[in-house]
């Protein structure tokens, strides 16, 4: 049984004001073709599907008509669980209209999703609370999954019936044996997917995504990958946005998110995951190359004509700008440089530090010249550098309003 693993899709995110929408497009067509290709058998979204709880309407119509495709008219089960990023109920909404389709969106930890199959496609044959087992036509094997959506602290109390003060991992650990003991024995293929920060006990410690809404808040959200049962044969999680594998015994994998989405992720290669699986024996897995969006760059540089040559041979990237220079950037620089590229994200300006010899004056003789003042004040604020021309005519022209 071939499974494809995927993760934090985070649609109608922006990068500050610039909207990545036509390269999630690019890349979830790039997924599509990957399912197609490698002929697999299920795919599992492992939450943050959008990066809001009201995600613009083009988001929502591009994520419909991604798992729709991927489904295959019920011949490919589709399984997408919430994220933090992600409203529970918009994620449960369109459930009873998906399934017809074979695609079963889990908004809630410890969902039960309803019994029902699909004609020339899967049938659903067994859930519980947290547990779904599928019975798929060219198989004479189940496949079980093991499902958490996040679960925020309200969640938490209602779910699991535990708080801030207790322990998540053991209280997952408990749920997840207790299901496994119960359903996931050698004669099917035995899958775990939820949506947490995990890492592996005594192992590296993992930082989250720049910018990501964070899960890992004091040790009581703190999970680690020994709570997931030995009878787990794959862990597909989701959160953090670069692929990592945190598992002791068996392969417990973030899958990382399709687009870099931060200048912290600049240069990160991008994946989906590929697992071969079959009853009672160690999975196979793959990680992916994806291509499909644009490179995040981080580029410092100490003159506008060098800039504006690295910007001219680099047109297809998205940039975070420094430029370290003796003198502030001018109006007529920042126009070169981003007339030169238009895709500057961030222009952050430097200057070269100076020293300072002067002592700090202890009182401020509001008596002189307001541009005096506003000159001593500069200084102090950007250590010792005088002002420009252009800078004091700005500051006479305000002050004259």
């Amino acid at each position: 049984m071939r499974i494809l693993h995927t993760a934090d899709w985070h649609l109608g995110k922006r990068l500050d004001f610039y909207l990545r929408l036509e390269e999630q497009k690019a890349v979830l067509k790039e997924i599509i073709h990957i399912a197609d290709e490698q002929a697999v058998d299920l795919v599992i979204i492992a939450g943050d599907l959008f990066d809001t709880f009201n995600p613009p309407v083009e988001a929502i119509e591009l994520l419909y008509s991604t798992v729709s495709k991927l489904a295959k008219g019920g011949k490919v089960p589709v399984i997408a669980i919430a994220g933090n990023h992600d409203s529970p109920d918009r994620i449960q909404v369109p459930d009873i209209f998906a399934r017809t389709n074979g695609v079963i969106f889990i908004g809630n930890p410890m969902e039960t999703v309803p019994i029902f199959s699909i004609e020339d496609g899967f049938s659903v044959n067994h859930t519980d609370r947290g547990y779904i087992e599928i019975l798929l036509p060219q198989y004479d094997y189940p496949v079980r999954i093991v499902h958490t959506a996040f679960a925020n602290e309200l969640r938490l109390k209602e779910y699991f019936g535990v708080d801030k003060q207790a322990s998540l991992q053991q209280s997952l650990a408990e749920k997840w044996q207790n299901l496994t003991d119960k359903y996931c024995d050698d004669s099917g293929v035995n899958l775990l997917t939820t949506h947490l920060f995990m890492q592996k006990r005594h192992g590296e410690k993992l930082e989250e995504p720049d910018g990501e809404k964070p899960l890992h808040i004091g040790n009581a959200d703190l999970v680690y990958s020994d709570a997931i049962p030995p009878a787990i044969q794959y862990a597909a999680l989701g959160h953090l946005h670069g692929y990592r594998d945190v598992g002791v015994h068996q392969p417990v994998t973030y899958s990382s998110s399709p687009l870099c989405y931060s200048f912290a992720e600049a240069g990160q290669q991008k994946y989906v995951v590929l697992i071969d699986a079959q009853p009672g024996a160690p999975v196979k897995v793959e990680k992916i190359p994806l291509h499909g969006s644009k490179k995040l760059e981080r580029k410092t540089f100490h003159t506008v004509i060098d800039a504006v040559q690295w910007l001219s041979e680099n047109q297809d990237a998205l940039v975070e700008l420094t430029m370290e220079t003796d003198m502030y950037l001018s109006a007529a620089d920042q126009k070169q440089l981003h007339d030169t590229h238009s895709g500057i994200i961030y222009l952050i300006p430097k200057v070269k530090s100076l020293s300072i010899n002067t002592a700090v004056k202890a009182e401020i003789d509001l008596n002189r010249d307001i541009q005096e003042l506003f000159v001593d004040f500069f200084k102090s604020k950007k250590d010792g550098q005088t002002p420009n021309q252009e800078m004091l005519d700005l500051f006479n022209e305000i002050i004259q309003l």
